[in-house]
């Protein structure tokens, strides 16, 4: 099967595509779209299924206008993968679906699956993962060692829009108990300069390290001793949480309802459910390394079903249950593997 992704971020067109990969389909991914490649994609490439994912330049609404009106003439299944559910449902997930007019919509958001249903739009749910490409083992490199890291931005701009939302809470459990008591955690990502109104203390400025190109967050996680993943729902994870645990990162994070479902703490991860236990884990765990170092194989094993190649198997398994996909293309790529 031929699979045409409309996408040119790193953060998405290393994961899912090479999914798509591995189960041997034939996969390619359009780059910047214009309207020229977008029409040149399709008629050279003749896909079988178009997708569209995340929330990137490729989203522009103009070119939401060129993703609707080339597809719909090709008469090829176009699927959306909404990964910024429920947080911007109302004003970036709806809209856009509303304006390209997918046939069928994935989210990361299990409550979300009703409210596309009913609104007439065929909806599945579908969680993040990682790939073995970008997020995999390897060895310590002096410039990203650390006692303890973060890899994620601070959005303290998005979260003065969002007072409630619980990536605040996650982050004054996780972080602000160590900036308190000066505990170094080396961040990389942006925003974090600006995060004293959310943290209530400012971030020492040679903690800061800026933004870390999507491909090397693994070498941050292979070379730091814990490595910190705050959450932004109480029933759903973040992507990093499936990417530090697979390049074989020891994850501490929040105590949720969808971590304690997905993994086990204290055997594949930590969690914490407050400062005072934030601090407590860290001390302890940097202390003992043996029992470190078990939580993080365990952890690297059990991610392991949590891989966009089974991604990519629900996905088309999904589609032909509800009609999306002609089965004959299942079937040709089932003899391929």
């Amino acid at each position: 099967m031929r699979v045409l992704f409309l996408e040119s971020h790193p953060m998405w067109i290393h994961g899912l595509p090479n999914g798509f990969r591995d189960l041997g389909h034939e996969v390619k991914l359009s780059g910047v779209v214009s309207k020229q490649s977008l029409q040149k994609a399709i008629s050279s490439f003749r896909p079988h299924l178009i997708i569209t994912l995340g929330w990137t330049t490729e989203h522009e609404t103009y070119k939401q206008h060129w993703v609707r009106s080339c597809v719909k003439e090709s008469g090829i299944p176009h699927i959306y993968w909404a990964t910024e559910d429920p947080t911007h449902f109302q004003t970036f997930s709806l809209p856009y679906v509303r304006t390209t007019k997918p046939d069928f919509v994935f989210t990361i958001c299990r409550s979300q699956v009703k409210v596309y249903e009913d609104l007439g739009i065929p909806s599945a749910h579908l969680d993040f993962g990682f790939h073995r490409a970008v997020h995999r083992q390897g060895k310590p490199e002096m410039r990203y060692r650390s006692q303890i890291a973060v890899v994620a931005n601070g959005y303290s701009r998005i979260l003065k829009l969002y007072p409630n939302h619980y990536r605040i809470r996650s982050l004054r459990t996780l972080i602000r108990p160590m900036v308190k008591d000066n505990i170094r955690i080396n961040f990389w990502g942006r925003q974090w300069e600006s995060m004293k109104p959310v943290l209530g203390y400012g971030i020492p400025k040679r903690w800061i390290h800026g933004y870390l190109p999507y491909p090397k967050a693994r070498k941050v996680y292979n070379s730091s001793k814990i490595v910190i993943g705050p959450q932004n729902q109480l029933h759903q994870v973040t992507q990093r949480t499936y990417e530090i645990l697979g390049s074989g990162g020891f994850l501490l994070t929040s105590d949720t309802p969808e971590i304690r479902r997905l993994f086990c703490p204290g055997k594949h991860l930590v969690v914490s459910r407050s400062p005072e236990e934030t601090v407590r884990l860290v001390k302890y765990y940097l202390n003992h390394p043996k029992e470190r170092e078990r939580i993080r194989r365990a952890g690297h094993r059990a991610v392991a079903k949590h891989s966009y190649r089974i991604r990519a198997k629900q996905i088309l398994r999904i589609l032909r249950q509800r009609g999306i996909l002609k089965h004959k293309y299942i079937t040709m790529a089932r003899k391929k593997i």
